[in-house]
This record gives C-alpha cells, structure tokens and sequence, in this order.
C-alpha cells in the first residue's frame, strides 16, 4: 500500500488544497493530510479548526487521515506513518525553487522517501491561503473570496470577520 504524506499550514483550507487532496487520492492508497504549526507565524484558526474545516470540505474516506504534526521534520513524520511519498504543490517558480532545495535536503534525511511534486490547474495556481487571508477586509470581500475556498471554510470566515 502507497502512502503519501501531505503537509501544510491549512490557513485557511483553500479549493486549491482540496484539488490537491483529490490529485493525491487518485494517485496513492492512502493520504495523510498533516497541518504544520509555525512557531513564527500567527494563525486565523487553530489547528483543531483547520482540521474540522478540512472534514466538512471533503468528503471523508478510509484512504485519507487529517492530523497534524508539531515541531519535527516532515520526513521523521512521514517514516513514522510509514509514507513512502511527500506530495507537495507547485503554483510557481519561488514555489519550484522552495521545494527543490526541500526535496534535496529531505532525500539526505530520509532517500528511502520520495516526493512528488503536482502542479496545480490555472484556476487553482495562483491561490494560497495567504492570497486569501489578503482579501479579506474590503466592502464586498465576501464575493471575491467565496470562490477560492469551499463552503464551510466561507462560512468559518463570515464568522471570524464580520461586516
């Protein structure tokens, strides 16, 4: 059985990591979808809410696991869950240039652990949870953003940031 490990901040939970989700439930028998904490950054949700907002935006299945990793390296997490694969998306050349020198430095740690790198259709390739935060705030954000993220994660958002 394959397994691959997707890691992220989740901040929110955009379409473009849903897209991600199902490119790597197409491509692997089982994904774990594993939300990082950056010590340096300040997030809009906490990891508990990021994962229900995960649950209520796909559909759930035997294949996939949301959990959350905490001040390791994601090749010690991924040996641990036994993934052989990291699946990480690429939207850019900073991306390409980030996971490049990654994917170098987690084969030094772990070369029994490849990663697989997807490249995100136009629709999704410019969106990252960070545009998405940025477009909150402005009369009549509410139309800009609800087409970048799904449903539950819309409505998570109304809340936090209302009129």
């Amino acid at each position: 059985m394959q397994t691959a490990v997707y890691a992220g901040s989740f901040d929110p939970p955009t379409n473009g990591h849903l897209w991600m989700i199902r490119q790597g439930l197409a491509l692997f028998d089982r994904l774990v979808v594993a939300i990082g904490q950056n010590p340096s950054k300040s997030y809009t949700f906490t990891t508990k809410e990021r994962i229900e907002l995960l649950h209520a935006s796909i559909p759930s299945c035997e294949r996939l696991t949301f959990t959350h990793i905490d001040n390791r390296y994601l090749v010690d997490y991924a040996k641990e869950v036994n993934a052989e694969f990291i699946l990480r998306g690429i939207r850019s050349p900073h991306d390409y240039e980030y996971e490049r020198v990654m994917r170098h430095i987690n084969g030094d740690m772990a070369p029994d652990i490849n990663t697989v790198f997807l490249m995100p259709p136009r629709d999704k390739a410019e969106l990252s949870s960070s545009m998405v935060m940025g477009l909150i705030g402005p009369d009549g954000w509410q139309k800009t953003v609800r087409r970048y993220v799904p449903g539950p994660v819309f409505e998570a958002l109304e809340s936090k940031h209302p009129h």
